[in-house]
Protein backbone atom coordinates (compact mmCIF):
# COMPACT_ATOMS: atom_id res chain seq x y z
CA UNK A 1 0.00 0.00 0.00
CA UNK A 2 0.99 3.42 -0.41
CA UNK A 3 1.05 6.26 2.37
CA UNK A 4 -2.05 8.06 0.43
CA UNK A 5 -4.30 4.83 0.27
CA UNK A 6 -3.58 4.08 4.43
CA UNK A 7 -7.45 4.23 5.53
CA UNK A 8 -7.58 5.61 9.20
CA UNK A 9 -7.67 3.12 11.68
CA UNK A 10 -10.88 2.20 13.74
CA UNK A 11 -10.82 2.80 17.00
CA UNK A 12 -10.11 -0.33 18.72
CA UNK A 13 -9.46 -1.46 22.43
CA UNK A 14 -5.60 -2.56 22.26
CA UNK A 15 -4.82 0.37 25.14
CA UNK A 16 -6.97 0.55 27.59
CA UNK A 17 -9.12 3.80 28.33
CA UNK A 18 -7.59 6.20 30.12
CA UNK A 19 -7.39 10.28 30.63
CA UNK A 20 -3.54 11.60 29.40
CA UNK A 21 -1.99 14.34 31.33
CA UNK A 22 -0.28 17.24 29.44
CA UNK A 23 2.82 18.50 31.22
CA UNK A 24 3.83 20.60 28.75
CA UNK A 25 7.30 21.62 30.03
CA UNK A 26 8.49 23.63 26.86
CA UNK A 27 5.92 26.32 27.87
CA UNK A 28 7.87 26.62 30.66
CA UNK A 29 11.23 25.48 30.36
CA UNK A 30 13.60 29.20 30.72
CA UNK A 31 15.56 27.97 27.52
CA UNK A 32 16.67 31.61 26.98
CA UNK A 33 18.03 31.86 30.29
CA UNK A 34 19.99 28.20 30.50
CA UNK A 35 21.79 29.23 26.71
CA UNK A 36 22.51 32.55 28.02
CA UNK A 37 23.66 31.32 31.90
CA UNK A 38 25.88 28.37 30.12
CA UNK A 39 27.50 30.61 27.57
CA UNK A 40 28.22 33.67 30.28
CA UNK A 41 29.52 30.86 33.18
CA UNK A 42 32.09 29.41 30.54
CA UNK A 43 33.16 32.46 29.42
CA UNK A 44 33.67 34.01 32.80
CA UNK A 45 35.19 31.00 34.04
CA UNK A 46 37.79 30.70 31.10
CA UNK A 47 39.02 34.38 31.56
CA UNK A 48 39.17 34.44 34.94
CA UNK A 49 41.83 31.07 35.07
CA UNK A 50 43.12 32.61 32.23
CA UNK A 51 42.18 29.06 30.65
CA UNK A 52 43.19 27.83 26.61
CA UNK A 53 40.66 27.66 24.18
CA UNK A 54 40.33 23.55 23.94
CA UNK A 55 39.96 24.04 27.84
CA UNK A 56 36.14 25.96 27.55
CA UNK A 57 34.84 22.80 26.17
CA UNK A 58 36.00 21.14 29.07
CA UNK A 59 34.30 23.85 31.16
CA UNK A 60 31.38 23.68 28.86
CA UNK A 61 29.61 20.12 29.15
CA UNK A 62 29.69 20.48 33.25
CA UNK A 63 28.20 23.58 33.22
CA UNK A 64 25.55 22.88 30.75
CA UNK A 65 24.36 20.03 32.38
CA UNK A 66 23.99 22.04 35.64
CA UNK A 67 22.09 25.08 33.68
CA UNK A 68 19.85 21.69 32.23
CA UNK A 69 19.37 20.48 35.22
CA UNK A 70 18.66 23.74 37.39
CA UNK A 71 16.14 24.57 34.65
CA UNK A 72 14.34 21.50 34.80
CA UNK A 73 13.77 21.91 38.49
CA UNK A 74 12.83 25.58 38.41
CA UNK A 75 10.26 24.65 35.17
CA UNK A 76 8.63 22.00 37.32
CA UNK A 77 8.42 24.15 39.90
CA UNK A 78 6.36 26.57 37.57
CA UNK A 79 4.37 24.08 36.17
CA UNK A 80 3.15 22.30 39.54
CA UNK A 81 2.50 19.56 37.79
CA UNK A 82 2.51 17.20 40.75
CA UNK A 83 -0.29 19.26 42.66
CA UNK A 84 -3.20 16.58 43.41
CA UNK A 85 -2.25 14.16 46.00
CA UNK A 86 -2.04 10.47 45.53
CA UNK A 87 -1.28 7.38 47.12
CA UNK A 88 1.27 5.30 45.04
CA UNK A 89 0.57 2.05 47.68
CA UNK A 90 -3.28 1.49 46.31
CA UNK A 91 -0.97 0.19 42.81
CA UNK A 92 2.05 -0.90 44.46
CA UNK A 93 2.82 -3.71 47.00
CA UNK A 94 6.02 -3.23 48.11
CA UNK A 95 8.13 -6.37 49.86
CA UNK A 96 9.47 -4.43 52.54
CA UNK A 97 7.59 -3.04 55.39
CA UNK A 98 9.66 0.23 55.80
CA UNK A 99 8.96 1.20 52.01
CA UNK A 100 5.38 0.61 52.47
CA UNK A 101 5.43 3.05 55.20
CA UNK A 102 7.81 5.44 53.38
CA UNK A 103 5.78 5.76 50.62
CA UNK A 104 2.26 5.40 52.36
CA UNK A 105 -0.34 7.96 51.61
CA UNK A 106 2.43 9.53 48.75
CA UNK A 107 3.12 9.58 45.25
CA UNK A 108 6.40 7.55 43.92
CA UNK A 109 8.84 8.71 41.85
CA UNK A 110 9.07 6.31 38.29
CA UNK A 111 12.37 5.87 38.50
CA UNK A 112 12.76 4.93 41.85
CA UNK A 113 9.73 3.20 40.99
CA UNK A 114 11.06 1.14 38.27
CA UNK A 115 14.20 0.52 40.16
CA UNK A 116 12.90 -1.14 42.51
CA UNK A 117 10.62 -3.17 39.93
CA UNK A 118 13.48 -4.50 38.68
CA UNK A 119 14.98 -5.42 41.73
CA UNK A 120 12.17 -7.13 42.52
CA UNK A 121 11.38 -5.10 45.74
CA UNK A 122 7.91 -4.32 45.12
CA UNK A 123 5.28 -5.87 42.07
CA UNK A 124 2.07 -3.86 40.74
CA UNK A 125 -1.25 -5.29 42.75
CA UNK A 126 -2.66 -5.64 39.06
CA UNK A 127 -1.06 -8.13 37.33
CA UNK A 128 -1.85 -6.54 34.34
CA UNK A 129 1.14 -4.37 33.82
CA UNK A 130 -0.71 -2.42 30.84
CA UNK A 131 -3.51 -1.54 32.82
CA UNK A 132 -1.61 -0.37 35.75
CA UNK A 133 0.00 2.64 33.25
CA UNK A 134 -2.77 3.58 32.05
CA UNK A 135 -2.96 5.13 35.16
CA UNK A 136 0.73 5.73 36.21
CA UNK A 137 -0.57 9.82 36.44
CA UNK A 138 -2.63 8.73 39.48
CA UNK A 139 0.34 7.84 41.39
CA UNK A 140 4.07 8.22 40.16
CA UNK A 141 6.11 12.04 39.77
CA UNK A 142 8.43 12.59 36.85
CA UNK A 143 11.07 13.71 38.81
CA UNK A 144 14.69 14.70 37.76
CA UNK A 145 16.83 13.05 40.17
CA UNK A 146 20.34 15.02 41.39
CA UNK A 147 22.08 11.34 42.30
CA UNK A 148 20.50 8.89 39.53
CA UNK A 149 19.24 11.18 36.39
CA UNK A 150 22.33 13.71 37.38
CA UNK A 151 24.76 11.10 37.41
CA UNK A 152 23.78 9.09 34.73
CA UNK A 153 24.09 12.36 32.16
CA UNK A 154 27.09 12.79 33.31
CA UNK A 155 28.89 9.20 33.80
CA UNK A 156 27.45 7.86 30.70
CA UNK A 157 25.16 9.50 28.17
CA UNK A 158 28.05 12.82 27.86
CA UNK A 159 30.33 10.75 27.39
CA UNK A 160 29.10 8.15 24.87
CA UNK A 161 27.75 11.49 22.66
CA UNK A 162 30.82 13.28 22.54
CA UNK A 163 32.66 9.70 21.76
CA UNK A 164 30.90 7.20 19.38
CA UNK A 165 34.19 5.62 18.56
CA UNK A 166 33.90 2.11 16.36
CA UNK A 167 34.60 0.31 19.73
CA UNK A 168 31.88 2.11 22.02
CA UNK A 169 29.13 1.34 19.49
CA UNK A 170 29.76 -2.46 18.31
CA UNK A 171 30.30 -3.04 22.15
CA UNK A 172 26.91 -1.61 22.58
CA UNK A 173 25.23 -3.38 19.88
CA UNK A 174 26.91 -6.84 20.41
CA UNK A 175 25.16 -6.44 23.69
CA UNK A 176 22.14 -5.30 22.91
CA UNK A 177 21.05 -7.71 20.16
CA UNK A 178 23.66 -10.68 20.65
CA UNK A 179 21.81 -11.20 24.09
CA UNK A 180 19.91 -14.02 22.63
CA UNK A 181 20.80 -17.43 21.92
CA UNK A 182 20.03 -18.87 17.92
CA UNK A 183 18.19 -22.03 18.80
CA UNK A 184 17.01 -24.20 16.04
CA UNK A 185 13.61 -25.46 16.37
CA UNK A 186 11.72 -27.26 13.67
CA UNK A 187 15.04 -26.66 11.45
CA UNK A 188 13.92 -22.80 11.86
CA UNK A 189 16.30 -20.83 13.17
CA UNK A 190 14.73 -18.56 16.25
CA UNK A 191 16.35 -15.87 18.87
CA UNK A 192 14.76 -16.89 22.09
CA UNK A 193 15.26 -13.27 23.42
CA UNK A 194 14.38 -11.02 20.80
CA UNK A 195 11.73 -14.46 19.27
CA UNK A 196 9.93 -13.84 22.44
CA UNK A 197 7.85 -10.87 21.17
CA UNK A 198 8.65 -9.89 18.38
CA UNK A 199 6.73 -13.06 16.42
CA UNK A 200 7.60 -14.69 13.69
CA UNK A 201 9.12 -11.90 10.83
CA UNK A 202 11.68 -10.75 13.88
CA UNK A 203 10.89 -6.85 12.99
CA UNK A 204 11.99 -4.64 15.25
CA UNK A 205 10.30 -1.62 14.33
CA UNK A 206 6.86 -0.19 13.68
CA UNK A 207 4.45 -2.03 11.52
CA UNK A 208 1.71 -0.32 9.58
CA UNK A 209 -1.88 -1.38 10.71
CA UNK A 210 -4.35 -0.36 8.20
CA UNK A 211 -7.75 -1.76 10.04
CA UNK A 212 -6.19 -1.43 13.77
CA UNK A 213 -7.79 -5.22 13.55
CA UNK A 214 -3.84 -6.96 12.07
CA UNK A 215 -1.79 -9.53 13.21
CA UNK A 216 1.55 -8.61 13.98
CA UNK A 217 2.63 -10.23 11.64
CA UNK A 218 0.25 -8.97 8.74
CA UNK A 219 1.48 -5.36 10.15
CA UNK A 220 4.75 -6.09 9.54
CA UNK A 221 3.94 -7.48 5.76
CA UNK A 222 2.51 -4.17 5.47
CA UNK A 223 5.50 -2.38 6.74
CA UNK A 224 8.27 -4.18 4.00
CA UNK A 225 5.41 -3.76 1.45
CA UNK A 226 5.64 0.41 2.37
CA UNK A 227 8.72 0.52 2.53
CA UNK A 228 9.64 -1.15 -0.81
CA UNK A 229 6.66 0.50 -2.31
CA UNK A 230 8.41 4.07 -1.48
CA UNK A 231 11.76 3.26 -2.94
CA UNK A 232 10.11 2.23 -5.82
CA UNK A 233 12.15 -1.40 -5.23
CA UNK A 234 11.96 -3.13 -9.17
CA UNK A 235 13.52 -6.45 -9.95
CA UNK A 236 17.22 -6.05 -9.97
CA UNK A 237 18.03 -2.94 -8.18
CA UNK A 238 20.92 -2.91 -6.46
CA UNK A 239 19.61 -2.73 -2.75
CA UNK A 240 21.25 -1.36 0.58
CA UNK A 241 19.66 -2.00 4.04
CA UNK A 242 22.11 -0.53 6.62
CA UNK A 243 21.33 -1.63 10.08
CA UNK A 244 19.55 -5.14 8.72
CA UNK A 245 18.47 -6.69 12.04
CA UNK A 246 17.38 -9.96 11.36
CA UNK A 247 17.58 -9.52 7.87
CA UNK A 248 13.72 -9.45 7.37
CA UNK A 249 13.53 -6.76 4.58
CA UNK A 250 16.22 -7.83 2.64
CA UNK A 251 14.73 -11.17 2.08
CA UNK A 252 11.42 -9.72 1.92
CA UNK A 253 12.35 -7.53 -0.94
CA UNK A 254 14.42 -9.89 -2.73
CA UNK A 255 11.76 -12.33 -2.84
CA UNK A 256 8.44 -10.39 -3.32
CA UNK A 257 10.12 -7.51 -5.65
CA UNK A 258 13.29 -9.66 -7.13
CA UNK A 259 16.10 -6.86 -5.60
CA UNK A 260 19.45 -7.87 -5.06
CA UNK A 261 19.54 -7.06 -1.51
CA UNK A 262 22.81 -6.47 1.19
CA UNK A 263 22.10 -6.31 4.63
CA UNK A 264 24.73 -4.91 7.05
CA UNK A 265 24.70 -5.42 10.60
CA UNK A 266 27.24 -5.64 13.76
CA UNK A 267 25.14 -8.53 15.26
CA UNK A 268 26.38 -12.08 14.43
CA UNK A 269 23.53 -13.62 15.96
CA UNK A 270 21.08 -11.36 13.36
CA UNK A 271 23.18 -12.44 10.46
CA UNK A 272 23.00 -16.50 11.57
CA UNK A 273 19.30 -15.75 11.75
CA UNK A 274 19.02 -14.02 8.19
CA UNK A 275 21.16 -16.51 6.67
CA UNK A 276 19.23 -19.31 7.47
CA UNK A 277 15.58 -17.46 6.31
CA UNK A 278 17.25 -17.32 3.39
CA UNK A 279 17.36 -20.74 2.76
CA UNK A 280 14.27 -21.14 3.71
CA UNK A 281 12.79 -18.33 1.31
CA UNK A 282 15.25 -19.75 -1.08
CA UNK A 283 16.83 -15.73 -1.50
CA UNK A 284 20.37 -16.84 -0.86
CA UNK A 285 21.33 -15.93 -4.08
CA UNK A 286 19.67 -12.45 -3.55
CA UNK A 287 21.00 -11.55 -0.61
CA UNK A 288 24.04 -10.62 0.84
CA UNK A 289 24.41 -10.19 4.30
CA UNK A 290 28.03 -7.97 5.36
CA UNK A 291 28.90 -8.53 9.50
CA UNK A 292 30.61 -4.88 9.75
CA UNK A 293 31.06 -1.25 10.75
CA UNK A 294 28.37 0.93 8.86
CA UNK A 295 31.60 3.28 8.00
CA UNK A 296 33.29 0.07 6.32
CA UNK A 297 30.46 -0.72 4.11
CA UNK A 298 32.11 -1.34 0.87
CA UNK A 299 32.21 2.03 -1.74
CA UNK A 300 30.31 0.28 -4.20
CA UNK A 301 26.67 1.96 -5.79
CA UNK A 302 22.93 0.92 -4.59
CA UNK A 303 19.47 1.99 -6.63
CA UNK A 304 17.99 2.08 -3.41
CA UNK A 305 19.58 2.31 0.09
CA UNK A 306 17.26 1.98 3.41
CA UNK A 307 17.87 2.56 6.86
CA UNK A 308 15.31 1.46 9.31
CA UNK A 309 15.66 2.80 13.26
CA UNK A 310 19.23 2.42 12.90
CA UNK A 311 20.77 5.78 12.16
CA UNK A 312 19.81 6.90 16.23
CA UNK A 313 22.72 4.84 17.11
CA UNK A 314 25.10 6.83 14.40
CA UNK A 315 25.09 9.73 17.09
CA UNK A 316 25.02 13.35 16.70
CA UNK A 317 27.98 13.68 16.52
CA UNK A 318 28.36 11.29 13.58
CA UNK A 319 24.82 11.97 11.82
CA UNK A 320 26.14 14.20 9.13
CA UNK A 321 29.08 11.77 7.88
CA UNK A 322 26.70 8.97 8.34
CA UNK A 323 24.32 11.07 5.59
CA UNK A 324 26.80 12.08 4.10
CA UNK A 325 28.51 8.33 3.38
CA UNK A 326 24.38 7.48 2.25
CA UNK A 327 24.62 9.90 -0.54
CA UNK A 328 27.81 8.74 -2.02
CA UNK A 329 26.71 5.50 -1.93
CA UNK A 330 23.56 5.80 -3.97
CA UNK A 331 23.10 6.04 -8.01
CA UNK A 332 22.42 9.62 -9.06
CA UNK A 333 18.45 8.64 -9.87
CA UNK A 334 18.47 6.64 -6.30
CA UNK A 335 16.32 7.02 -3.84
CA UNK A 336 16.93 6.81 0.14
CA UNK A 337 14.46 5.60 2.80
CA UNK A 338 15.09 6.26 6.59
CA UNK A 339 13.16 5.77 9.16
CA UNK A 340 14.14 7.18 12.98
CA UNK A 341 12.67 7.39 15.97
CA UNK A 342 12.38 10.40 17.75
CA UNK A 343 11.16 12.97 20.57
CA UNK A 344 8.60 15.95 20.28
CA UNK A 345 10.10 19.62 20.22
CA UNK A 346 7.24 20.80 22.78
CA UNK A 347 8.45 18.04 25.12
CA UNK A 348 6.91 17.05 28.40
CA UNK A 349 8.55 16.02 31.83
CA UNK A 350 7.70 12.74 30.63
CA UNK A 351 9.49 12.18 27.93
CA UNK A 352 12.98 13.47 28.99
CA UNK A 353 12.40 11.05 32.01
CA UNK A 354 11.55 8.05 29.99
CA UNK A 355 13.90 9.00 26.88
CA UNK A 356 16.19 8.50 29.91
CA UNK A 357 15.22 5.09 30.81
CA UNK A 358 15.66 3.91 26.94
CA UNK A 359 19.19 5.11 27.11
CA UNK A 360 20.02 3.46 30.23
CA UNK A 361 18.33 0.33 29.56
CA UNK A 362 17.11 -0.58 26.12
CA UNK A 363 18.80 1.20 23.34
CA UNK A 364 22.23 2.80 24.56
CA UNK A 365 23.85 4.97 22.53
CA UNK A 366 21.12 5.95 20.49
CA UNK A 367 21.70 10.00 21.02
CA UNK A 368 19.87 11.19 17.45
CA UNK A 369 16.41 10.56 18.43
CA UNK A 370 15.59 13.90 17.51
CA UNK A 371 12.77 16.22 16.91
CA UNK A 372 11.74 15.70 12.55
CA UNK A 373 12.85 19.32 11.93
CA UNK A 374 16.75 18.53 13.33
CA UNK A 375 16.58 15.29 10.74
CA UNK A 376 14.80 16.94 7.72
CA UNK A 377 17.95 19.66 8.15
CA UNK A 378 20.42 17.31 8.24
CA UNK A 379 19.07 15.76 5.49
CA UNK A 380 19.03 18.77 3.33
CA UNK A 381 22.35 19.79 4.49
CA UNK A 382 23.58 16.66 3.21
CA UNK A 383 22.48 17.22 0.29
CA UNK A 384 19.27 14.98 -0.29
CA UNK A 385 15.78 16.50 -1.65
CA UNK A 386 12.68 15.33 1.19
CA UNK A 387 9.86 13.63 -0.84
CA UNK A 388 8.06 12.28 1.50
CA UNK A 389 7.65 12.02 5.77
CA UNK A 390 5.23 10.78 7.57
CA UNK A 391 4.57 9.90 11.69
CA UNK A 392 3.87 6.44 12.72
CA UNK A 393 3.70 6.72 16.25
CA UNK A 394 0.34 5.48 17.02
CA UNK A 395 1.25 2.49 14.47
CA UNK A 396 4.23 2.21 16.53
CA UNK A 397 2.04 2.21 19.69
CA UNK A 398 0.05 -0.47 18.67
CA UNK A 399 3.19 -2.99 17.38
CA UNK A 400 4.46 -2.31 21.08
CA UNK A 401 1.35 -3.51 22.31
CA UNK A 402 1.24 -7.15 20.46
CA UNK A 403 4.92 -7.18 21.54
CA UNK A 404 3.96 -6.29 25.55
CA UNK A 405 1.34 -9.42 24.58
CA UNK A 406 3.66 -11.66 23.24
CA UNK A 407 6.45 -11.16 26.06
CA UNK A 408 3.70 -12.02 28.64
CA UNK A 409 2.79 -14.92 26.54
CA UNK A 410 6.34 -16.10 27.09
CA UNK A 411 7.38 -15.06 30.19
CA UNK A 412 7.92 -18.99 32.06
CA UNK A 413 10.43 -19.14 28.88
CA UNK A 414 12.39 -15.93 29.09
CA UNK A 415 12.68 -16.30 33.07
CA UNK A 416 14.22 -19.70 32.43
CA UNK A 417 16.71 -18.65 29.72
CA UNK A 418 17.77 -15.18 31.09
CA UNK A 419 16.14 -14.63 34.53
CA UNK A 420 13.59 -12.38 36.21
CA UNK A 421 15.61 -9.39 35.78
CA UNK A 422 15.68 -8.79 32.27
CA UNK A 423 11.83 -10.25 32.07
CA UNK A 424 10.84 -7.34 34.23
CA UNK A 425 13.09 -4.74 32.41
CA UNK A 426 11.50 -5.39 28.93
CA UNK A 427 8.21 -6.10 30.61
CA UNK A 428 8.15 -2.41 31.70
CA UNK A 429 9.38 -0.74 28.64
CA UNK A 430 6.81 -2.55 26.47
CA UNK A 431 4.21 -1.61 28.83
CA UNK A 432 5.29 2.26 29.26
CA UNK A 433 6.36 2.62 25.41
CA UNK A 434 2.83 1.57 24.65
CA UNK A 435 1.35 4.74 25.94
CA UNK A 436 4.59 6.95 25.36
CA UNK A 437 4.14 6.80 21.59
CA UNK A 438 0.43 6.56 21.59
CA UNK A 439 0.12 9.81 23.11
CA UNK A 440 3.09 11.35 21.02
CA UNK A 441 5.83 11.69 23.47
CA UNK A 442 8.27 9.92 21.27
CA UNK A 443 6.84 8.82 17.90
CA UNK A 444 8.79 7.33 14.58
CA UNK A 445 9.19 8.83 11.28
CA UNK A 446 9.57 7.67 7.84
CA UNK A 447 11.57 9.67 5.12
CA UNK A 448 12.10 9.28 1.85
CA UNK A 449 14.76 11.28 0.13
CA UNK A 450 16.93 11.88 -3.30
CA UNK A 451 19.80 13.54 -4.19
CA UNK A 452 19.07 17.06 -4.72
CA UNK A 453 20.31 16.97 -8.03
CA UNK A 454 18.42 19.23 -11.41
CA UNK A 455 18.86 16.33 -13.55
CA UNK A 456 17.04 14.19 -11.33
CA UNK A 457 13.86 13.14 -13.44
CA UNK A 458 11.67 13.88 -10.30
CA UNK A 459 8.07 12.78 -13.02
CA UNK A 460 9.43 9.68 -11.05
CA UNK A 461 7.98 10.72 -7.83
CA UNK A 462 3.92 11.38 -9.01
CA UNK A 463 2.60 8.43 -7.57
CA UNK A 464 -0.98 7.04 -8.71
CA UNK A 465 -1.94 6.91 -4.63
CA UNK A 466 -5.47 6.84 -5.37
CA UNK A 467 -4.97 3.23 -6.67
CA UNK A 468 -2.47 2.29 -3.59
CA UNK A 469 0.41 1.57 -6.16
CA UNK A 470 3.66 3.54 -5.49
CA UNK A 471 5.19 1.83 -8.36
CA UNK A 472 2.82 3.44 -11.32
CA UNK A 473 3.37 7.15 -12.14
CA UNK A 474 0.46 9.28 -13.52
CA UNK A 475 2.81 10.46 -15.57
CA UNK A 476 4.29 8.61 -18.89
CA UNK A 477 7.51 8.85 -18.58
CA UNK A 478 8.82 7.59 -21.96
CA UNK A 479 6.20 9.96 -23.48
CA UNK A 480 8.07 13.14 -24.44
CA UNK A 481 6.94 16.08 -23.03
CA UNK A 482 6.72 19.23 -25.15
Amino acid sequence: PSPGSLRPAKMSPWVPNFKPLDREAWKVFPANLMYAFMVCTTMGIGLYFALPWWAYVLVFVPVGVFAFCACMYWGAYLLNPWAKPGDCTKWISFKNPSDEARFKGKRIDIETMYEMYFDEKLDFKDEDLMSVFAQRNEFVTYTFGVTTHVWFLLSQWVPEVLTHSRRQDESQVVDHYDRGNIVDVRDEAEDDFYGAFLGDRMVYTSGITLTGDESLEQMQDNKMNLVCNLVKMKKGDKHLDIGCGWGTLVNHSAKNFGSQSTGVTLAKNQVAYATNVAKKLGTEKNIRLLRMDYRDIPKEKFDKVTCLEMAEHVGVKNFQKFLCQVRELMEDDGLFYMQIAGLRRAFQYEDLVWGLFMAKYIFPGADASMPLGWVIGQLELAGFEVTHVDTIGVHYSLTIKKWFDNWVKNKAKVVAKHGERWYRIFHLFLAWSTYISGTGGATCFMITSMKNRNCFDRRQMIANRLKGDNNKSIVDLNKKVK
